[in-house]
C-alpha cells in the first residue's frame, strides 16, 4: 500500500476513530487502527466489538493495500505533524509515515487479523434521515437521564421507537425520565442504544453535516454522517413502559421565564450541596410566586424567589442537580412545570405553539 493524503484529513479521521479502539483488551488487534484503500480512497476504521467506527477520505492512491497500527501512537503522531501532504507506505508489516522532513516507521499487524467490520442491509433496514442539529438536540436531552447503572442494562441506553405514528427517544435512571418526540414514522421501531454510542455520534456531529441517515435492523444500528459510519449492537432487552410514570395532569402548573427559573435554581442549589442537593420548591398561586428553600446545617440556609404564573398552591422538594440538568438541556424562553403534591412525580417541559415535543420528569425526594 501506498498513497499521499493530507495531514489534516488524516489527524481528523484519526482522532474520531482512535476513541473507539480498546486499550483494555485480551487482544492486541482492538488497540488498532485498520487503514485501508476502498475506492482511490483512504479508509480509517477501529471497533471494539461494541461499537465501530469508519471514516472516508480522498486520497492519492499509489498501490493498494491494508494494515493496522497502534491507535494512540498513529494518532498523536500524526496531529503533531505539520500540515502539509503525507505518504504511507507499508511494508513487511511496518507503515512508513513521510512528511515534510519527518520520516517514522511504526510496526503494525497484519490486516487479515482485524474483525470483520459489521454490515447492515440498506434495503432491509429501517431509515431515518434527520436534521442535524434536531438530532445533536434529540441526544442531548435524553442521554443526561440514562442510567450508569450496569446491573440493569436496558437502562444504560436510549430507548428508540415508534409511537402513535412518531418516532420518540425516551431514557430514564429510575429517579429522572426524559422524552423527545423526534420525527414522522411509518415504520415499527424499538431499539435501545448505548449511551456510548451516542456520545461518539455527538462527538463526530458538526456544522458541515446538515443530515444524518439512522438505520437500524434486529440487532444494530448505523449512523451515517457524512464521509464517516458508526455502527453499535443494540441493548437487548425491554424497555420500561414509562409512559404509565408521566402523569397526564397535575394540580399545581406553573409557567416561569427559564432564564429565572435556572437561576433561582443555581444559587439554592449553593446551599443545597450538604443535604444531598436537597431544595424545597413552593408555588404561591395569590403571589404568582415560585420560591425555592435550601439549608446547608452548619452554614446557613437560602429562600430565592421568582415571578411565576401559578395555577394552584403546592409544594416539593428536588434534587438540585436534576432540576438544573433539566432546565439546561429545555428550548424556549419559558418553562411550564407542574406536579401534584409532595410524591407524583414533576413534568417540566417548554411552551411552544406546536405543542409539547419534549418532556423532562424528576422523582420527588422525601421531605
Amino acid at each position: 500500500m501506498e498513497l499521499t493524503v493530507t495531514q489534516e484529513n488524516l489527524a481528523r479521521a484519526l482522532g474520531a476513530t482512535s476513541r473507539v479502539a480498546s486499550s483494555r483488551t485480551q487482544l492486541p488487534i482492538l488497540s488498532n487502527i485498520l487503514l485501508r484503500t476502498d475506492d482511490h480512497r483512504l479508509m480509517v476504521a477501529a471497533t471494539n466489538l461494541e461499537i465501530a467506527t469508519t471514516h472516508h477520505i480522498g486520497a492519492k492512491i499509489i498501490s493498494e493495500g491494508a494494515i493496522t497500527v497502534p491507535a494512540r501512537l498513529i494518532t498523536e503522531f500524526v496531529s503533531s505533524l505539520p500540515k502539509t501532504a503525507v505518504t504511507l507506505k507499508v511494508s513487511d508489516n511496518k507503515l512508513h509515515i513521510t512528511a515534510d522532513g519527518y520520516n517514522s516507521t511504526i510496526n503494525g499487524i497484519l490486516a487479515d487479523e482485524f474483525p470483520e467490520l459489521p454490515t447492515i442491509n440498506d434495503k432491509t433496514a429501517v431509515s431515518y434521515a434527520i436534521d442535524t442539529s434536531l438530532l445533536k438536540q434529540a441526544i442531548g436531552q435524553t442521554i443526561l437521564t440514562a442510567s450508569n447503572d450496569a446491573t440493569r442494562p436496558v437502562l444504560t441506553g436510549v430507548y428508540w421507537h415508534s409511537h402513535n405514528g412518531s418516532l420518540y427517544l425516551a431514557a430514564t435512571d429510575g429517579y429522572r425520565l426524559s422524552e423527545k418526540k423526534l420525527v414522522p414514522t411509518k415504520s415499527d421501531v424499538s431499539a435501545i442504544i448505548p449511551t456510548s454510542t451516542l456520545q461518539e455520534v455527538l462527538r463526530i456531529l458538526n456544522e458541515d453535516i446538515n443530515e444524518v441517515e439512522v438505520l437500524f435492523d434486529e440487532s444494530q444500528v448505523r449512523f451515517r454522517l457524512s464521509e464517516a459510519e458508526i455502527t453499535s449492537r443494540l441493548i437487548d432487552g425491554n424497555f420500561p413502559d414509562y409512559r404509565q410514570l408521566i402523569p397526564a395532569s397535575s394540580e399545581t402548573v406553573v409557567t416561569i421565564a427559564r432564564s429565572d427559573f435556572a437561576q433561582v435554581t443555581k444559587v439554592a442549589g449553593l446551599f443545597a450541596r450538604e443535604s444531598g442537593g436537597s431544595v424545597t420548591l413552593t408555588a404561591d398561586a395569590e403571589k404568582d410566586q415560585l420560591s425555592l428553600h435550601s439549608i446547608a446545617s452548619e452554614l446557613g440556609e437560602n429562600t430565592s424567589e421568582a415571578t411565576a404564573e401559578v395555577s394552584a398552591d403546592g409544594q416539593v422538594t428536588l434534587n438540585s442537580r436534576y432540576l438544573t440538568e433539566a432546565l439546561n438541556v429545555l428550548d424556549g424562553d419559558s418553562v411550564v412545570f407542574r406536579f401534584s403534591g409532595k410524591l407524583s412525580p414533576c413534568v417540566l417541559s417548554s411552551t411552544n405553539g406546536d405543542g409539547v415535543d419534549y418532556q423532562h420528569i424528576i422523582m420527588p425526594l422525601k421531605s
